[in-house]
């Protein structure tokens, strides 16, 4: 019935640049067809895709029932709800717009300052990410973006706003750092191909690295924004997720207090109450822009995805009560690096690595050594044997539109630790039976060079041979991984 309708919708509706033809939402739908469940589907897939933070959520449950006054929905909080119940300015309620401000800074360390008056509300990073895009660039434009990045940018950014993403081609070498090099070099590309870049996008902490951005190269961004009178967007929605050494740095800081001569008009920030606070549900995401024009355009754009004012409601309560954030983030820190720990430790018994990482809800593993050959097919047919045999939603880096085949996203913060082991012995399992197979394979290929070399090798049969090549083929069968 949907494909005899086609012709009935908009080519917007009907069209395919909607950005979830990924092996990214792939894994999703993989999982959502057999979820992993540890009572009721133990065999099922383990979702390790989804950047989500539940560690530190009964930290919030325990406030809420501290603190029943914060919802329009008890006795102790119901003498509010006509006045918020009708409440629908695009505003935000200003108690809202003030808290957020004031946890802004207390997530970035009492570093930045941040203006209630610029707080915009959108319906999560989503709604903030196309937001900007329609109020920065005319379809066509572009946007120039370091890889790896974040999948869904390509539907966030582009799919209804029209404008284009452009790579920075950043590499393993470097533990894939920004360089104003390859900076440099994407500008002029995208020059040289007679397309008008409007601005950068940079996710700090990185999304898929797990890494910071140091404030050299904050500084180099700003200026570099300033010089080319481009914008310079930055996704900080990770900002309250970092759990190690070296400290967080925003470009709110950092134009404060290393170039405070740069443009600020072309600076703009994006935040979330999903990542940090393991609240996607509630759908809060914020616009901070230091450009006048900017916030009143985004601020009327936001009546298409507001925050419901019973959500505001609660978390300006929530937020305000700073002791309660304090002890909040100091916790979230601590679970956040024993994970981390756990699960990179779980992963070097079996001789994996990952990009050294301080931030975020995952790791950037390494089984480039695992590929067949270094392509980007290779990587997507190993991908395939992990979600479909081992039956673990990792996301591969093509995804993120890296260029070195290899690379996986893998998230762990969104599961219990019963889980997470679970899914570290289906790693161990399919590791060692990979490794076992490489070894085979390497003693019979021995073994071939050495009768080749006897005399009369021509006599032997063609079952003499054989290649267990094959077994390391990931499209072969395999044991499927116990749980």
């Amino acid at each position: 019935m949907a494909c005899q309708g086609i012709d009935l919708l908009s080519t917007k509706a009907a069209g395919d640049d909607h950005g979830e033809n990924s092996s990214y939402f792939d894994g999703w739908k993989a999982y959502d067809t057999n979820p992993f469940d540890l009572r009721h589907n133990r065999g099922g897939v383990i979702q390790m895709g989804l950047a989500e933070n539940q560690l530190s959520l009964d930290l919030i449950e325990e406030w809420s029932k501290n603190h029943p006054e914060a919802s329009i929905c008890t006795p102790e909080g119901v003498s509010q709800f006509k006045r918020i119940a009708n409440f629908q300015d695009y505003h935000g309620l200003p108690e809202f717009r003030k808290a957020m401000a004031q946890f802004m800074g207390q997530v970035r360390g009492g570093k930045a300052t941040f203006d209630p008056d610029r707080v915009v509300m959108s319906g999560g990073a989503t709604g903030a990410q196309e937001t900007l895009a329609f109020c920065l660039a005319n379809p066509g434009e572009a946007f120039l973006v370091p890889t790896p990045y974040y999948p869904a940018f390509d539907r966030d950014c582009c799919w209804r706003s029209g404008i284009k993403l452009l790579p920075i081609e950043c590499h393993s070498f470097n533990d894939f750092r920004l360089t104003k090099e390859a900076l440099v070099s994407a500008y002029d590309g995208a020059r040289r191909q007679g397309i008008s870049v409007k601005g950068i996008l940079i996710t700090n902490p990185s999304n898929p690295l797990g890494t910071i951005t140091d404030r050299d190269t904050l500084a180099m961004l700003a200026t570099f924004a300033t010089e080319h009178r481009v914008h310079l967007v930055c996704d900080e929605i990770y900002a309250g997720s970092v759990f190690a050494t070296p400290e967080y740095v925003s470009i709110a800081e950092v134009i404060e207090r290393d170039v405070p001569w740069c443009n600020r008009d072309l600076i703009h920030v994006v935040y979330s109450l999903s990542k940090d606070f393991g609240l996607p549900g509630f759908r809060v995401g914020i616009i901070y822009s230091y450009n006048d024009a900017v916030v009143a355009a985004a601020r009327r754009m936001s009546s298409f995805g507001l925050v419901s004012s019973q959500t505001q409601y609660f978390l300006a309560r929530m937020l305000s009560d700073e002791e309660f954030i304090g002890r909040f983030l100091q916790e979230s820190k601590c679970r956040l690096v024993a994970r981390h720990e756990r699960f990179t430790s779980g992963l070097r018994e079996v001789g994996i690595g990952c990009l050294r990482g301080n931030a975020g809800l995952f790791s950037w593993m390494d089984l480039r050594r695992m590929l067949r050959e270094k392509t980007a097919e290779a990587e997507l047919e190993l991908w395939r044997v992990i979600v479909h045999q081992v039956k673990l939603n990792v996301s591969p880096g093509t995804s993120f539109h890296c260029r070195e085949p290899g690379w996986f996203r893998v998230c762990h913060a969104n599961m219990d630790d019963e889980t997470m082991e679970v899914a570290l012995g289906r790693i161990h399992d399919f590791v060692r039976q990979h490794q076992q197979r490489r070894v085979k394979a390497e003693r019979w290929a021995a073994n071939r060079q050495l009768r080749l070399s006897l005399p009369h090798h021509h006599h032997l049969s063609p079952a003499h041979l054989s290649s267990p090549l094959a077994l390391l083929s990931p499209q072969s069968p395999m044991v499927r991984a116990t749980s």
